[in-house]
């Protein structure tokens, strides 16, 4: 994650390596400079006595820089730490709910947010607490800071509580004995123009949940829906053993998932725009007895004697991988065998195993007729107010990537591997942002996986254009080198260059504040941690 300081001319970009906070003086972007470390672990232990884990995300506004701070166990409760951006000194820490992922300030700057994921512990869901949503009111005068929080979580919306009815059927739900407020995690926090909503990215449960800031109150939860890979224009490829870049129609149905999102005010219109990037809950579930994962719809490998939600279709078919106990946790997958109507798709595709268990059967016949798969693989924009998708970029991500690199498109951001993300979630678009330049719209959206950053003209919402895709990944070099080198501290480093890897944050800086006097896109690239600075240039 990336955040920038026009006071300062300074970037501040999460270290993804060592949980620190990088200062870049940006006064030169051609040449900017490593200005110092923001060691947030040492100054939580110092001011509150208290082990801090990494650093997740960044957010400046008026000299106020504050940083996302997650536990030592991300389980318990983290923090949300001030700095001012002037001298960098520490100003305060606050106390806040488990795994604090994402801090945005609302665009008036009278507020902060806090995305409070909450995540369960790993293999067996032992602890799994509430995710919420942190409302920081704000006081700052560059001198002191006066701060009063509120935390939203969602247990009005559990079973049995005032608003569970108001559930949208389209909400997915897969935590491991999770209550509805376990079950949310929020993912990151988009805010409007006039910071009166915000809108919160439930990923794994392919839902927005909307705040009415002014109210301190959750508005209300949309389902997104799924997206019809049989369709014309969402096409994709879910092999990667084929040695092809070949998109097809599939038999599936991708959850759109976001990670990051944007808002954009168009025509006096609210869009929300998603990048489709997918997850799953593999993780925190492997620990579980066969017995526990079925009565969780989930399904255990016999041969990793581990339990899983992703599963690859070649894997449903084969007994030494897959032969519930449970005849309710069990797919009937005859449409997808040998000899059935969809025996055709391609057998390599990785599907959330509960989540097609449960929607998986479109005529209520019993048996398996779609495959549910994570992510989108594409960006949406979405009216808000009619909950209504009005773009979608479809099979464009892939497309394109296959145009440029052919068979060797799909990649992972940590190995040179051609392929090696098709059965998986593609191209994952994550990082996303919004920018007004020359009284257009544009949408930057970063792939994770293969890298680089697609542009789309949004002016028209309903009629968004391609412009352009930059990657400045290195298709000669591989990544996977990087994995021998080590600092001092026992830290990755970055001695092979691949080029840029991972993009994970964007900030854009208008032409107002930025050292240059013309538009910049800043980007935080995860894997290789590098920042790279981008001008922008537009046609009139």
């Amino acid at each position: 994650m990336v955040s920038f300081d026009k006071k300062t001319q300074q970037t501040f970009v999460v270290n993804a390596q060592s949980g620190q906070i990088d200062v870049i003086n940006s006064q030169d972007i051609d040449r900017p400079l490593l200005a110092k470390h923001l060691n947030v672990k040492a100054d939580i232990k110092q001011h509150l006595k208290a082990q801090a884990g990494a650093a997740n995300s960044v957010a400046v506004y008026d000299g106020l820089l504050a940083v996302a701070i997650e536990a030592k166990n991300k389980t318990d409760k983290g923090w949300v730490a001030f700095y001012n951006t002037q001298d960098l000194s520490f100003i305060s820490a606050q106390v806040l709910g488990a795994l604090p992922d994402m801090v945005t300030f609302t665009p008036n700057g009278k507020q902060l947010l806090v995305a409070l994921e909450g995540e369960p512990s790993e293999k067996n869901y032992a602890i799994d607490p509430e995710g919420e949503v942190a409302i920081i009111d704000i006081d700052w005068h560059n001198q002191g800071l006066i701060t009063t929080t509120q935390l939203l979580n969602f247990s009005a919306f559990n079973r049995g509580a005032s608003r569970h009815n108001t559930l949208p059927q389209g909400v997915l739900f897969n935590g491991y004995q999770a209550t509805v407020s376990q079950d949310l995690e929020p993912e990151y926090i988009a805010v409007n123009e006039d910071s009166t909503k915000a809108y919160i990215a439930l990923q794994e449960n392919n839902a927005i949940a909307i705040i009415d800031l002014k109210q301190k109150r959750i508005e209300r939860i949309v389902a997104l829906g799924l997206k019809d890979h049989l369709l014309a224009g969402n096409e994709l490829d879910g092999n990667d053993k084929d040695k092809k870049a070949l998109l097809t129609n599939q038999a599936l149905l991708g959850m759109y998932q976001p990670d990051s999102i944007a808002t954009a005010r168009i025509n006096g219109i609210d869009y929300l725009l998603t990048a489709n990037e997918g997850d799953d809950r593999s993780d925190w579930v492997s620990g579980l007895s066969q017995a526990e994962c079925e009565q969780g719809h989930l399904y255990y490998h016999l041969e990793d004697q581990s339990c899983a939600d992703d599963i690859k279709l070649k894997d449903a078919f084969s007994s030494d991988v897959y032969q519930p106990k449970l005849s309710s946790s069990q797919l009937d997958l005859t449409h997808f065998a040998k000899g059935g109507s969809l025996a055709n798709t391609v057998n390599r595709i990785k599907f959330s195993h509960s989540m097609t268990l449960k929607y998986g059967d479109l005529d209520g016949d019993g048996k398996v007729d779609r495959l549910l798969t994570f992510g989108g693989r594409s960006f949406s924009i979405w009216d808000m107010d009619s909950n209504t998708m009005v773009f979608d970029s479809g099979s464009d991500f892939e497309r394109i990537t296959a145009e440029k690199y052919g068979n060797q498109f799909n990649q992972s951001h940590s190995k040179l591997k051609a392929e090696d993300r098709s059965a998986k979630k593609g191209p994952e678009p994550e990082a996303l942002t919004v920018a007004t330049i020359n009284n257009k719209t544009y949408a930057f959206i970063g792939l994770e996986r293969m890298g680089g950053i697609m542009v789309y003209d949004i002016s028209q919402p309903n009629q968004a254009k391609f412009i352009q895709y930059l990657n400045s990944r290195d298709m000669s070099v591989d990544p996977k080198d990087n994995k021998k080198n080590k600092n001092e501290q026992g830290f990755a480093t970055y001695q092979v260059d691949a080029g840029d890897l991972g993009p994970e944050g964007f900030k854009f800086v208008d032409a107002k504040a930025s050292p240059t006097g013309t538009p910049i896109l800043i980007v935080g690239n995860e894997v290789s941690g590098t920042t790279r600075f981008y001008r922008i240039e537009s046609k009139q």
